[in-house]
């Protein structure tokens, strides 16, 4: 029975969606502006989120490369970004396109 108990609390915690922290972003095209940061795997992809900004999703592909999609309004359907983000040299929190430079920041 402890057995039993044991294994439902762990698929229960694995089935339990990760929360979204309060964090603060930056996009080229949005500047600083406070967020909320939803990690969305294990391997580190993630999505930011705020009121009246674009809603950012950052799919990991390999360490340091990774895609970027971004809905713009509320129920729209999510658009891939140009390029292949990889992450910044100066500062790890960042994500810079290959193709059109555009950065995006979570801390």
């Amino acid at each position: 029975m402890k057995r039993v108990m044991m294994t439902a609390l762990a698929v229960a915690a694995l089935a339990t969606p990760a929360m979204a922290k309060d964090a603060w972003c930056y996009s080229s095209d949005d500047g600083e502006y406070a967020c909320e940061f939803q990690p969305l795997d294990g391997n580190g992809s993630f999505e930011i989120s705020a009121s009246g900004k674009p809603t950012f999703q950052l799919w990991i592909d390999s360490p340091g490369v990774a895609t970027v999609g971004a809905t713009f309004e509320a129920g729209g359907r999510s658009v891939a970004l140009p390029g292949t983000y990889y992450r910044s040299n100066e500062d790890p929190a960042c994500w810079v396109s290959d193709a059109t430079d555009t950065e995006i920041c979570a801390w």
